[in-house]
């Protein structure tokens, strides 16, 4: 395995929609081994192939491995089926890195996907869990945290990262 290069904002391939998985195979098992092991690295609870400079729709996100306990979620095509309710949460993001800010999403979503197998399954998920699907899979269609903001929030903090590129 090995610790791939975190993409940060304002990275044109942040903003690319990444394409459908075609099979399964070695290779894609490969890119989710590599991303989880950059993921609990840098440490983040959700990783998408964009983020790692791969257009590819996969995702791997592990919400309690902040306890200590890994417990790997991989979503290769995932689609969401159905959004519920709302809430706020403070949201971070590897791509925007020292950036939290307050999102609001759906409280409960169920989704489609296929695991690091090529197996479908549907998985139906609440608070935290639901947050970071959502927020990973933003990534696959090319948004990012700070599209989810106020106009002028979205606007200091673009400027912000823009310049710590630039500096260093």
């Amino acid at each position: 395995m090995a610790t791939l290069k975190i993409l940060t904002y304002p990275d044109e391939v942040l903003r690319q929609k990444a394409l459908p998985v075609e099979s399964v195979d070695a290779e894609i098992r490969e890119l989710v081994d590599n991303m989880a092991e950059t993921m609990y690295a840098a440490p983040g609870v959700g990783l998408a192939a964009n983020q790692v400079g791969v257009l590819k729709q996969v995702v791997v996100i592990d919400v309690s491995y902040t306890d200590g306990n890994p417990n790997l979620l991989v979503l290769i095509n995932p689609k969401i089926l159905h959004k519920s309710g709302k809430c706020v949460s403070e949201e971070g993001c590897l791509s925007l890195p020292g950036i939290n800010e307050e999102v609001e999403r759906a409280e409960k979503v169920t989704v489609r996907a296929l695991d690091r197998n090529g197996e479908s399954f549907e998985l139906t998920a609440e608070g935290f869990l639901a947050a970071a699907v959502q927020h990973e899979l933003d990534h696959l269609v090319g948004v990012v945290l700070l599209d989810r903001l106020s106009f002028l929030k979205r606007r200091m903090l673009s400027r912000e990262l823009v310049k710590r590129k630039q500096f260093g």
